[in-house]
Formats: structure tokens, sequence, C-alpha cells
């Protein structure tokens, strides 16, 4: 019987590389090395870049509505809170964090008369305000980028309500995403916290204490009851951001401080995350 074709020796030398191929190869995987993390490099860059100016166009929104930039990076760090609070991963809390500042970036597209106006809105002016919703996923949801994904699903569906009776699609219970769920919740306790246009800010019990009233209505029980039962840490943590003032560069580089961390050493967090908090680098400020 014939020996297998594999076992075959090949003619002259041709089964073996000379030294000079030998390198010649060496250099091509190293230089398609340098070449993929160069690509990678500008992809990130690319994208950083395009983070920076859509948080440029949020904070421009939110200074026509509220006077000032520390609402959007405090909704940000509730959102990543509670996230984490909830069972979310550590990456998925961090994303969130970075997109729920976008989630009233449809604003830039609603009349300063409606947006800016001291009283109740009549009916068309409101059909505007809700606009904005959709307004925002419009400008986010093109991108192919997980990030902006993620961004524009907040914007779409962070005044869905828990019974269906919110904006723009009607959405109740679950089939509102965890994302909009979260910031939905963040986003209504610290507004009512700060001053707005027709009416000063409300004191943190009276703000918990409409939390709660909203519970199973505008809001998941669940993510309400999440916030209620750590309001202390997470006042703590809106305290904390406060101190830093509303700069965009801390929303679109790196962490203003680990959240996760900071909740650990709160006493706040459940003990295999505490545990895993203890080994994540950067001190809490």
């Amino acid at each position: 019987m014939n020996a297998p074709l594999r076992n075959l020796p090949l003619p002259g030398d041709a089964n073996r590389f000379d030294s000079a191929s030998a390198a010649q190869m060496e250099q091509l995987v190293m230089d398609l090395r340098q070449m993929y993390r160069e690509r990678n490099a500008a992809l990130e860059e690319v994208a950083a870049a395009h983070h920076e100016a859509l948080l440029r166009l949020a904070l421009a929104a939110d200074y026509r509505d509220t006077d000032t930039g520390n609402h959007i990076v405090r909704i940000g760090y509730l959102s990543e809170a509670l996230a984490l609070l909830l069972g979310l991963s550590s990456e998925a809390a961090a994303m969130l964090r970075k997109a729920a500042p976008m989630h009233d970036i449809g604003k830039i597209g609603v009349p300063d008369s409606v947006l800016k106006k001291p009283g109740p809105l009549d009916p068309e002016e409101r059909r505007q305000m809700n606009e904005h919703a959709a307004i925002g996923a419009h400008i986010l949801g093109r991108s192919r980028i997980p990030l902006f994904q993620m961004a524009a699903e907040v914007a779409q569906t962070h005044h869905e309500r828990w019974d269906g009776r919110g904006y723009p699609a009607g959405l109740s219970g679950e089939s509102i995403p965890i994302t909009g769920r979260i910031v939905a919740v963040a986003d209504y306790f610290d507004a009512l916290t700060m001053d707005r246009v027709y009416r000063p800010a409300f004191r943190v019990e009276e703000a918990l204490s409409m939390l709660a009233g909203e519970r199973g209505r505008s809001f998941d029980p669940r993510v309400v009851d999440m916030f209620i039962a750590h309001a202390p840490a997470l006042v703590a943590l809106r305290d904390r951001i406060n101190q830093h003032g509303g700069e965009v560069e801390i929303l679109a580089g790196a962490a203003l401080l680990n959240v996760r961390k900071f909740l650990a050493e709160f006493g706040t967090l459940p003990e295999a995350m505490v545990a895993a908090a203890r080994w994540e680098g950067g001190a809490v400020p």
C-alpha cells in the first residue's frame, strides 16, 4: 500500500524555508500586528471624537433647558450606579454612564418658547416637547458604534412609562429597555432636586417620596426600590459629582471616579461585587 501523501518528502529543499524567507515572514507578521494596532487606535480616536462632539451637542441642549452642565454629568454617574446595583455588568454600566448624558439631546430641536416656558404647556406645545425623544434617537441612531446605539435607545425610551402611558411608542413594563428604565429614574430624581425655570428644587426627602409615588406607574418598581434602598449612597455620589462642575471632558474622557468602588466603600454593594471592587484600581477622590 502506498504511504499517505502527507508523509512523502517534497523534492529538493522545497519543504523548508531558508533563513531569509523565515525572516521575511516574521517581519510580515510583525507589520500586520502593528497595522492592526494602529487601525484599532485610529478607530478608537474617531469614536472618542464623535462621542465628545455629541456630548457637546447634548450639553448645548442642556444649557438651553437648565443653565448648567452638571445635570448630564450626574445623570451619567447615577445611571451607572443604578445599573451596577441592579446587576448589570461593569462594562454595560460604564457604557450607560457615557450614553445616559445624551438622553435629552433631542431638545436641541425644541423651540425656546416651549423649552423655557415658565408654566404649563398647551397641547401643541406638549406635542413639540415630546418630539425630543424621537429627534434624539434620530440624531444618535444612525451610528453602528455600540455606545451611540445605546444612547439612541436611551433617548428613544426614557420617557416611556411602566404603565404604558408614556411616549413616543407607548411601551410598557419590561418591553421598555432596562437602559431607558434606569435613566428615567435617575433623570426624574435629579431633575426634582435641582432648580428649574418654573420651580425651585425639592428637598431630597420630598423627591424620594415623589419617586415612590410613581412606583409601578411611571417607573419600573424594581428600579425605584433599588434607588430608594440605596438613596444615601446615591445622594452622596450626586454630591460628589457636584464638587467637580459640569465639564464635558469628564464624560468624554476617563471616568471621574470608580463608581463600583465608591458604592463598595459606602457599604451598599452585594458582597460578591464588594470583593471585585476591592481589586479594581483607582482611589475614590
